[in-house]
């Protein structure tokens, strides 16, 4: 199993072992806001936490962690400029697969402008990215963020997560991969079973978005499980647990 889209920075070191006990092999590890950003220099402080300090944790439990990097859009902080310009060199590390969570949390005009820019930046390098889609005004700000993805990458190159029963109808046609986030406030894993039914497994991946808000380093496979209680096929639930996310990221 590839769970993918954790915040490890936020995680207990035991969080880890958990994960690697429950047959979560690897996971994807992503730049978020986990305190305030006030500086360009607080940001790289989380950047290289990710880089360094996660990986090593993750690793010494079994859990195999890849990176993810970027502005956050709760994470924009004055001199945004000074991380644009780092992250070109950030991004060539081998065990770093994509650019991310970015995307809209409000859809103000600097979200939209540091938003549009990681995606010129992602389709220049021809890299990655995960889109992050917001609790509030969900419906209206992916609209937003889809229409922002078009204007400046190949949405290939995209995975938009957070996807949910609120949105499913206007982003089952999205060209690139969708995440199903497992959290407790956002989706149980019987939901997670539901939308998969109803939309099939090609276009999804799962994870949990474990982070400091209320989460459970055992989404991924409590929903494996509940899967497989559904009675579906052992490809489908592999489909979807595994290969999509392991050949969007080519890990």
């Amino acid at each position: 199993m590839i769970d993918a889209h954790i915040h490890a920075d936020t995680r207990p070191y035991e969080d880890f072992e958990v994960m690697a006990v429950a047959g979560v092999e690897s996971a994807i590890t992503c730049a978020h806001d986990p305190l305030k950003m006030s500086t360009s220099a607080v940001l790289m402080d989380h950047i290289d936490r990710i880089m360094n300090n996660d990986v090593k944790r993750a690793a010494d439990n079994g859990l195999k962690l890849f990176i993810a990097l970027g502005i956050h859009p709760r994470s924009i902080t004055p001199d945004f400029e000074v991380i644009l310009d780092k992250l070109p060199s950030l991004l060539k590390r081998e065990d770093v697969v994509a650019i991310g969570e970015i995307g809209l949390e409000t859809a103000s005009s600097s979200e939209r402008e540091v938003f549009s820019r990681q995606l010129q930046l992602a389709q220049a390098l021809e890299m990655k990215v995960i889109v992050h889609t917001p609790r509030r005004n969900k419906r209206e700000v992916t609209k937003i963020t889809s229409a922002i993805i078009h204007e400046n990458i190949n949405p290939s190159l995209v995975l938009v997560d957070h996807v949910d029963n609120s949105i499913i109808d206007f982003m089952i046609d999205f060209e690139g991969m969708l995440g199903i986030t497992v959290q407790p406030q956002k989706m149980s894993p019987k939901g997670a079973v539901n939308l998969l039914d109803e939309y099939g497994f090609e276009k999804f991946v799962l994870d949990s978005d474990m982070s400091s808000s209320p989460s459970n380093p055992l989404s991924v496979p409590k929903t494996v499980h509940q899967m497989k209680l559904a009675g579906f096929e052992e490809v489908e639930i592999e489909t979807v647990s595994r290969e999509n996310a392991s050949n969007f990221y080519g890990i």
